[in-house]
């Protein structure tokens, strides 16, 4: 999920939001959503996101990208990730639908861990 965010955050998805569906699905843990500008930043968000999976030998259990339509599903079993424009975004609310969700802040998620500090033996 992470090299996922890092990918998308990296180009330029705008909104990106992580909600934990875990309690709430039964289907997926963590919807992925995020806006692309345009249909060609939409596509290049889509790319970035297989080429993640693939690195990552994350099995994709389907995905729907519907040519122009605005919105791009991909779903990897515990994660689905959802790329829209705007219009469809705000359209299709799925921020309300999911409400009860808990979100993860991406600045947590994308901040690398700190080393913890060595002990020292007398």
């Amino acid at each position: 999920m992470t090299a996922i965010c890092r990918a998308l955050d990296d180009k330029k998805a705008e909104d990106l939001r992580i909600l934990d569906v875990g309690d709430e699905s039964t289907i997926t843990d963590f919807l992925i959503l995020a806006t692309g500008n345009s249909d060609t930043h939409l596509r290049a968000l889509r790319i970035e996101v297989e080429r993640v999976l693939k690195e990552t030998n994350t099995r994709v259990v389907g995905e729907d990208d519907r040519r122009e339509s605005g919105w791009t599903v991909i779903d990897a079993f515990d994660v689905m990730v959802h790329l829209f424009t705007a219009e469809k975004r705000k359209f299709f609310g799925l921020e309300k639908l999911w409400r009860d969700a808990r979100e993860v802040t991406l600045a947590k998620l994308l901040t690398p861990a700190k080393p913890k500090a060595k002990s020292r033996a007398k």
